[in-house]
This record gives C-alpha cells, structure tokens and sequence, in this order.
C-alpha cells in the first residue's frame, strides 16, 4: 500500500530539502494530493502568517506543538495560541493568559512577551510600565506548571527581573548554553547617551540573575541611531559552533531593521569582546517586496525537525500617520533561514507574497546556484552571499507552462530572447522534466536551459538541475 506520505513526496510541486532529484513519476492518483508550502518550502508563505501581533515568539515544537505569542496592539494584555503546525497558528484560538491591573505596577504598556519551557515548565518574560507612567517599563516573569501553556488557570506571577540598576528594561530572551543559562535583554544605562544597549547575565534560576550584566553592543552605526538610538529585541541561534545573536536597532517605522552579534561557541559569553558585531545591518526594509521595518525577530524550527525558521514582524506599507508605536499593522511573518557553506546564516530579504520559494543549482554542483544580477544577467555561481538574488517562484499558467518569478524583484521574471536568458517584465514559459537525479527545465518556445561556464544559456541539450 502506498503511505499518503509517499504520494506527497511523489506529487508535481517543487521538491523540499533537496530538492526533487530521484523522484518517481507521479499517477494520476498522486497528483491529486497537493503538498502544502511547508511541505515544499519548509515553511508557509502565506503573508501575513499573524495579522496585527508585533514582536512575534515562536516556541520550537513541543510535544507535537507550536506555541505563538507576541505584543497586541492594545498593549493591555498577553496571550498564547497552539497549533501543531505552523501554517494552524493563523486560524488558531488565541487565549488571554494574563490581563494588566486596572491601577498601579504593571498597569501601563505591556510589551515583547517571549515564553520559554524551562525544567518543566512555562515562563513567560515580558515587560510592562505602571499605571501613572506607561513608559516606566521594566521586565517580569509568569510561571504555569500546567503542560498546556495556553491555559490561563496555571499561570503566576513571579515578579520583576531585578538587574544592576532601575532602569527602562524590555525584550528579554533566555537560552542554555553548555550547561547554564542566560538572559539577554535591553535596557538604558546611566550616564550613556542611547535609548537602549542589550546585555548579558547568566542566571541563578529563571527570573533571577546570578551575575552582574555585561553590556555587548550599544547602538553606534548610522542603521542604529536613526530616529531612535536603540539595541533592543533578542534572539539567540546556536550552530555551527557559534552563538549568534540578532537585535533590532532604530525606530520602530521603516527605518528599523536587524543586526548580528556572533560569538564562538566556547567563548565565555559573558566576556565584552567574546562577541563581534556584523558592520552593516542583515535584514531591513524592502521596498519592492512591500516589506518595511523588520525586526523583532525570533528563530523556530519548522516541522521536518531541520529547517531553520526566521520570525519578525514587518509592515507592509511605509508611510505612517502618528507616533508608529501606535500604528497596530506590525505584522508576523514567517520565512525559512539558509546557511551559507561557511556556517554563517543568510537572511536575504523579508519575502513578499507569493508561494514556495526555491533556489536552482546544478545537479553535478550543488552548491552553485542560478542568480541575478542587478542589471538582469543570469549566471550561476558557487554559494553566492547574496541569497536574494538566488530565490525564485515557479508560478504556473493555464495553459500548462510555468513562469520562473525573482523572489527581490517580483515584477520581473526569467525571459528568453534569441537563445538569451534574462530576467525582464516578460515573462516565458517554462516546463519541467523530470530526470535521475533532478530536473531538466524546457523553454516553451524549444530548447533547455543550460550552464556554461558560469553562464545559463538556451541548448538543445539542458542542464540538470536541482530545486530546494
């Protein structure tokens, strides 16, 4: 008997992971089980994924679930949502879990809340200020010792996260790291001119710090201080032998965008100079995709238990009327993290709408991919750095074709002209056909696309590629 799992592995959309080398012709019986775009993408692309939840956190799956939650626009409130996949979070029930006071500590602005499973049970970190200063923000903690965290009934209060000084304290994140665990968060310090620097303490118990804080970046570069000088939202990655930490740096309009600390993995992480920042921010605003202000990210891992998962929020219009900490469209988005062959994350650009998003690379090479350039050549290289260039939407037409859309430039697509392969506001038709060990990609109009050198050209006979 042939699993339903099979069947989608076998079905006629783009191929995940590695692409759709050595699959079997599907029947007419497999092509009638459509894969989902997690399935081929690794993650969903339906945009928004959240619609009106900023400063968006993600739990990696446990026992079999995602839990959500982040800041509403009514800052009066914290909530939790569960979905066994990521796509169910969209539709799933969201559940008030704690509600601020009338009057008095706590009763202000509630923000950025993040929840973690620590020995067994539910934390959940969020900041808030106080009834007669919304902005007297500071960070506390709940604790549930019920498995389910979306169920309001478990949940306490601990108290407020204590650090070296009385200060204005958001956006704490925790993780675990060869044997101890850390807090990370952001807080204005006195006699420093900024809004906001993150640091860093280990911990004696999840709401209660066991050393003094070190501060690890403050905001300096032109991309930090614009508008507002800010280092603040957390989140921490541990692969490839190196801690990485992105932060989120301005203010909160088009103009913020997302940073990158890295630390080797056997550096004393409470060491200043364990830690190197990235000189130019890695992911920002883009205004072809409809993608402004990214930022306060988190990482998940999607459903196959090995796709990195980036989460962020992002609006997609610039223009705002009013103060943007006020404007509620900050929009949770979600979109897969690729690794370059040196260990390092690629974040590319905050995608726009539109389905699974693939990148072509030689069967023979794998690690050479097709790629754009600014003025519209198509080359393949080997593991290019500029991961947008590299991404691409095969998007069929009625007709049976299908048209090879850039992800960075939506308006443009894959266009043949005399045997020559550029991207152009017309699009061609394409087929593919699939061989041992990958596809081979037909131009509609005769001929196949083909790499030489490190050019992709239209021959008779085509290349072999892979998707993923």
């Amino acid at each position: 008997m042939i699993s339903r799992r099979t069947l989608l592995r076998s079905s006629l959309g783009v191929a995940a992971g590695a692409g759709i080398a050595g699959l079997s012709t599907a029947g007419p019986a497999e092509a009638a089980i459509p894969r989902t775009d997690a399935e081929i993408y690794g993650v969903p692309t339906v945009q928004p994924l959240i619609s009106q939840r900023a400063d968006p956190f993600i739990t990696p799956r446990t026992d079999g679930m995602y839990y959500f939650t982040a800041s509403v626009p009514e800052y009066d409130r914290l909530v939790v949502r569960g979905a066994a996949t990521l796509a169910g979070l969209t539709a799933a029930t969201e559940t008030v879990i704690w509600r601020r006071p009338a009057t008095g500590k706590m009763a202000g602005h509630i923000w950025a809340p993040e929840l973690h499973r620590i020995d067994g049970r539910w934390y959940i970190y969020f900041a808030a200020g106080d009834s007669d200063d919304v902005f007297r923000i500071r960070t506390y903690v709940l604790e549930s010792t019920k498995a389910d965290p979306t169920d309001p009934s478990g949940w306490t209060l601990k108290g407020q996260v204590l650090t070296e000084w009385d200060g204005f304290t958001l956006d704490s994140t925790t993780f675990s790291h060869r044997g101890r665990r850390y807090l990370v968060w952001a807080q204005s310090e006195p006699e420093i001119a900024v809004n906001t620097s993150l640091y860093i303490a280990r911990m004696a118990n999840p709401w209660t710090l066991a050393t003094k804080p070190t501060r690890i970046t403050t905001p300096t570069r032109s991309w930090e201080i614009l508008g507002y000088k800010v280092n603040e939202g957390p989140a921490v990655l541990i692969r490839n032998g190196r801690v990485f930490l992105t932060f989120s740096a301005s203010a909160t309009d088009a103009r913020y965008c997302m940073g990158l600390l890295t630390a080797d993995a056997d550096a004393d992480l409470l060491d200043r100079d364990s830690w190197v920042k990235t000189p130019d921010p890695i992911f920002e605003t883009d205004a072809e995709t409809s993608r402004f202000g990214p930022g306060h990210n988190s990482f998940t891992v999607a459903e196959d238990g090995v796709t990195d998962v980036l989460v962020y929020h992002a609006r997609d219009y610039r223009d705002i009327t009013g103060d943007p900490l006020y404007d509620p469209n900050r929009h949770t988005r979600v979109q897969k993290l690729y690794w370059h062959p040196d260990g390092t994350p690629l974040f590319g650009i905050p995608v726009g709408d539109g389905g699974p998003i693939v990148r072509v690379s030689a069967a023979d090479r794998p690690t050479d991919f097709v790629r754009h350039t600014d003025d519209g050549l198509i080359l393949i290289e080997r593991a290019p750095r500029d991961l947008a260039a590299t991404q691409f939407r095969f998007e069929a037409r009625p007709d049976g074709t299908e048209v090879i859309r850039s992800v960075a430039h939506p308006a443009r697509f894959l266009h043949v002209d005399s045997g020559v392969v550029r991207l152009d506001a017309a699009p061609t038709g394409f087929r593919r056909e699939r061989v041992r060990n990958g596809v081979k990609i037909a131009v509609a109009g005769g001929g196949y696309l083909r790499r030489s050198g490190g050019a992709i050209s239209v021959a008779p006979a085509g290349t072999v590629f892979r998707l993923s």
